[in-house]
């Protein structure tokens, strides 16, 4: 029976309709990436004894139990930070997820932030209790949006991605993106710069990215310049020195990564 979507309302006030994944896509998910980690781990090891082979023939007097020492650190590090850093940098997907086209988000509608992150895969150590994620399987199964414990903790929901939306008629504002030839790949900042963006910058660029085409040109400028002072220090991006264009383009690359995590189609 297919699940009844859900409503979500946004703190900009925009009421979003999302599918919850049920427990056989997310079973099957988490076990493509158990596999993952586990062929990873694998790699670690055959890594640490083909490390110690060489220390051995080499006849360097290092520890034999080093290689091994790192590789328990590293297999560690490996099933604590798996889905922390992919879920945090790809959007909540990790490769199960992206697989299975589900993703994790926030109950407000936006993506997954690190601190929930952490908390609901903090939160798998009581998951998986008494054995084989028992108690996250019945909490999934019987929570109405097909929460486990982690999920409810952290304030998190896993829903299905949305299929292809009928193409919609080009703005002008896309029109133009397209025609400067602007990618969201042009702005040179690195993710972790772009997740402190929060809704407040998101709203301004917003405001900015559609109005850039109805206000005149002096208007223009004097906007542009007021949001680029606003938010180019605030990801650490040199200002001064830059012509008008130059803002502009930034900008407009700068809406281009944030809309697909801030923005949804309806």
């Amino acid at each position: 029976m297919q699940d009844k979507n859900i409503s979500i309302k946004t703190p900009e006030y925009v009421s979003l309709q999302f599918q919850p994944a049920g427990l056989g896509s997310r079973a099957l998910a988490f076990m493509i990436d158990q596999v993952i980690m586990i062929v990873l781990s694998i790699i670690v090891l055959l890594l640490a004894f083909a490390s110690m082979a060489a220390l051995e023939s080499l006849m360097i007097g290092a520890p034999p139990a080093v290689p091994i020492a790192i590789a328990i650190i590293l297999i560690f590090l490996i099933n604590v930070g798996y889905f922390l850093v992919l879920e945090y940098y790809t959007g909540g997907r990790t490769v199960g997820k992206k697989v299975l086209k589900i993703r994790v988000i926030q109950d407000n509608g936006h993506s997954i932030t690190l601190l929930s992150s952490f908390i609901r895969n903090f939160m798998r150590l009581i998951d998986s209790l008494p054995t084989s994620y028992l108690l996250g399987i019945l909490m999934i199964f019987f929570h109405p949006d097909h929460k486990r414990l982690g999920d409810v903790v952290a304030g998190t929901l896993v829903v299905h991605e949305r299929g292809k939306q009928k193409v919609k008629k080009e703005s002008k504002l896309d029109l133009e993106i397209a025609r400067r030839g602007i990618t969201k790949d042009d702005i040179a900042v690195d993710e972790w710069a772009i997740k402190s963006l929060g809704s407040k910058e998101w709203k301004l660029l917003k405001v900015y990215s559609d109005r850039f085409c109805q206000l005149p040109t002096g208007e223009r400028w004097e906007f542009t310049n007021k949001m680029a002072k606003v938010l180019f220090e605030k990801i650490g991006l040199v200002y001064e020195g830059k012509s008008i264009e130059e803002l502009e383009n930034t900008l407009l690359a700068l809406y281009l990564r944030m809309r697909e995590e801030w923005e949804y189609d309806l």
